[in-house]
């Protein structure tokens, strides 16, 4: 049975979603022919199980920075989502701070009804030149402390920017915290909150990752000034280990890039960075034909149904391609020494591949619910405009997604 058991997770499988979607729903409909269209998907859980969504609503028809985008929501009650609102809306004043908000990345404290959502905002775009150090793309961090009913907000741009002024490479020029989630870790609580990390696209020189033991009132660098977890990375993600170790999945061509950065000092921050790895055809990783995508990271213990060990499996999601198309998600299950686990481990060898859609889908973020199901966010459309996208909302079991070789376990 073991040895039969091991094969099975050896040779790599391919599923669709038939009937497995569960709770599927358009949270937000673009019309083709509509002058506003939504994209880039955020979600979370709240204390009470409920889920609150967001999205861009593009005024300007392109990214953030190029005109006005507004911030629009859509909050779960009971099973049933309420109507959709307006979280924060662009003034679309030429060279204003406030022409556009976008590109949400969230997270629910666990302990509290605190929700911290970081923005980019204004009237720069992020890979011109003319955006740099003194004409920044900025950063607005909204909280609120009773679970979305009311809201603050504050500008961070210089309070981000001025953690990386000595790097030895030089300052960063331009940056944000990469769309969708905010990670809040379930082992590592130091200050008044557990840990949370955000990942942040930056240029020159890629990925940083950034850290905050007060739920991101003060923030921190992860690692040494002069080590990137991603060296050109782009768009990324953060998850955990479940030692603690803080993984990131940064996007490229191809394919992700994955690093791990260890501990010598929880309370500290102190530790190091491995040597981010390709995740790619080469290492049957997370392949992306002819894209390159942010997608969402899930690593969730689980159960193996043949020999009911308990176990840990990682999630990528990404457009399958070709294009930005065919989304779905690959699982595998880590080894069970997660001390021994590298980089180069972790970006090989994902064998188990899910389709979600069967067409044009960008972007995507995920969560494990209350429920131990696989909450699943992502862009979609019919036309294979990169500009106007439903976003979609739908539930899957572990089971469903590795075709009942795991069963989830709550996190």
């Amino acid at each position: 049975m073991k040895k039969l058991f091991l094969l099975a997770i050896l040779i790599p499988f391919f599923a669709s979603a038939q009937d497995g979607l569960k709770n599927k729903t358009t949270l937000f409909q673009s019309n083709l022919h509509d002058s506003i269209p939504y994209r880039i998907p955020a979600i979370v859980e709240l204390r009470n199980g409920s889920m609150y969504a967001l999205t861009d609503y593009r005024h300007c028809k392109n990214d953030i920075g190029f005109g006005r985008v507004d911030i629009h929501g859509r909050r779960q009650k009971g099973k049933k989502w309420g109507k959709e609102f307006a979280l924060i809306e662009g003034s679309g004043v030429e060279g204003a701070v406030d022409c556009g908000y976008g590109d949400a990345a969230i997270v629910a404290d666990r302990e509290s009804n605190e929700i911290l959502v970081t923005l980019v905002c204004g009237n720069t775009v992020y890979f011109h030149q003319t955006t740099n150090r003194q004409n920044p793309n900025r950063i607005t961090a909204m909280r609120s402390l009773d679970g979305g009913k009311t809201w603050e907000r504050q500008q961070i741009t210089e309070q981000i920017y001025t953690l990386f002024d000595d790097a030895p490479g030089g300052c960063v020029q331009s940056c944000f915290v990469s769309s969708g989630q905010i990670f809040q870790s379930s082992i590592i609580k130091v200050g008044t909150h557990y840990r949370i990390y955000a990942a942040l696209a930056a240029r020159p020189n890629g990925n940083r990752v950034i850290y905050s033991d007060d739920f991101g009132r003060n923030w921190k660098v992860l690692g040494d000034l002069g080590q990137l977890p991603v060296p050109n990375g782009d768009e990324a993600k953060c998850e955990e280990l479940p030692d603690g170790s803080v993984v990131i999945t940064s996007r490229a061509y191809g394919g992700r890039y994955f690093n791990i950065y260890k501990y010598s000092d929880v309370e500290s921050g102190a530790g190091s960075w491995g040597e981010a790895a390709p995740s790619g055809k080469r290492v049957n990783g997370c392949v992306t034909v002819e894209n390159a995508c942010n997608g969402g990271i899930l690593i969730i213990p689980a159960v193996r149904c043949a020999d009911e060990k308990p176990v840990y499996v990682a999630l990528q999601s990404v457009p399958f391609g070709p294009k930005r198309a065919n989304v779905g998600i690959y699982a595998k299950e880590l080894p069970e020494d997660i001390a021994s686990i590298t980089p180069e481990i972790l970006a090989a060898d994902w064998n188990i591949k899910y389709q979600v859609s069967h067409d044009w889908s960008a972007y995507s973020t995920m969560l494990q619910n209350k429920n131990k199901d696989i909450v699943f966010y992502y862009e979609e459309n019919q036309t294979g405009s990169t500009f106007v996208y439903d976003m979609i909302y739908c539930e899957i079991s572990l089971e469903e997604i590795t075709s009942g070789l795991y069963r989830a376990i709550k996190r």
